[in-house]
């Protein structure tokens, strides 16, 4: 089987029957969906229908609650507490940014915190939200352990991604990172791919760099040894000690803030009970919201016009490449890896639900 470029709205289409077909009411499904084919879009593999297998592994094992509800436990005029009672994380984490940009409307600012939820997709959707309705907005979230603290060889931290949105013309100022190297998604590609991972992305229980993405998936999902580098890699030479440090962050803004399972204490069945932060604000707080959008606009635009270096055709700004393959996969349609099509095919079986021909 080989892989295949995919109509996006029948991609959509089939991921909400899936969906549907688990338990989910319609509008649901949809939210889900619409997370997992907005990274498609964007190019990022690792968080789109590639981890479709990952969901419907945790919605059957229970890790996931079908018909859960987030509930607001605790709340100011510019704050709530959270609760997601282990729904799916885009469906608690709409609602949480749903709720932070209705009190940045009233308030300038909207900030929430999440417990008991579940993996969200990625960080920069929820950012995305805010943006289109002219509010910039931070996102983020804490998983389970797969990172290496700075000199350890344990794995304490989870990818811990951050994201964080600011309006501008023509497209926004995306920008959607982990605070490790990479994902355990982006190994999970290589894996599937059978290819070798770049140099730096992973340790052994030794210290000593892995580019085997079978045998770093392996330990990692075993718990052994080593793990994935912070960003910046290994030690504090190539400033390994600061993603280690925006980790901790993160999970100081998610976990500790919203009293939840913190990384380490993710495991076996807890193994997907994350905890979110959410931040929405109104740049109008500052003045003119129309001129400091305008400025943002005028300055990304300076960038992009500044030199490249040789063998470079330009320079871009965070968010550029995502809009662009955007464009295109709408156009041409959405790359969909051998294996995850395979594990479509699979979920669809189990389910009862029909395959686009394409597909089949």
């Amino acid at each position: 089987m080989q892989d295949v470029r995919m109509d996006a709205e029948s991609l959509r289409a089939l991921m909400e029957r899936i969906f549907a077909a688990e338990g989910f009411a319609k509008e649901d499904a949809a939210q889900i969906a619409d997370v997992l084919m907005q990274a498609d879009l964007f190019g990022i593999e690792s968080h789109g229908a590639q981890r479709m297998m990952y969901y419907h592994q945790n919605i059957k094992s229970g890790s996931v609650s079908v018909g859960a509800r987030p509930e607001i436990v605790r709340e100011t005029p510019v704050s709530a507490l959270i609760d997601g009672h282990f729904a799916m994380g885009q469906i608690t984490s709409a609602f949480a940014m749903n709720t932070a940009m209705e009190k940045a409307k009233r308030t300038g600012v909207g900030l929430c915190a999440v417990r008991n939820s579940s993996h969200f997709g990625i960080a920069g959707y929820y950012t995305l939200m805010a943006a289109r309705q002219g509010l910039a907005a931070f996102s983020m979230t804490n998983t389970g352990p797969i990172m290496t603290p700075t000199f350890g060889r344990e794995m304490m931290l989870g990818t811990n991604p951050l994201a964080f949105c600011m309006p501008a013309d023509p497209t926004p100022f995306w920008f959607d990172a982990s605070t490790t190297v990479v994902t355990l998604g982006k190994v999970e590609v290589y894996d599937k791919r059978a290819k070798p991972m770049p140099q730096g992305w992973t340790i052994g229980g030794d210290g000593s760099t892995q580019t085997d993405a079978a045998a770093a998936n392996r330990a990692i999902l075993a718990g052994e040894p080593g793990g994935i580098l912070p960003l910046g890699g290994a030690g504090e030479i190539t400033g390994g000690h600061k993603g280690y440090g925006l980790a901790v962050m993160v999970e100081a803004l998610t976990g500790v803030l919203a009293q939840g399972l913190l990384s380490p204490q993710m495991l076996g069945p807890h193994g997907d009970h994350t905890s979110h932060f959410f931040m929405a604000f109104d740049p109008g707080m500052f003045g003119d919201a129309a001129a400091i959008r305008a400025h943002m606009s005028e300055y990304l635009d300076m960038l992009r016009r500044s030199e490249p270096l040789p063998g470079f055709e330009r320079v871009y700004t965070a968010g550029d490449k995502a809009f662009a393959a955007q464009e295109d996969r709408l156009k041409n349609g959405v790359p969909v890896e051998a294996k995850t099509l395979r594990e479509l095919q699979s979920i669809a079986a189990d389910l009862g639900v029909d395959m686009p021909k394409t597909m089949q």
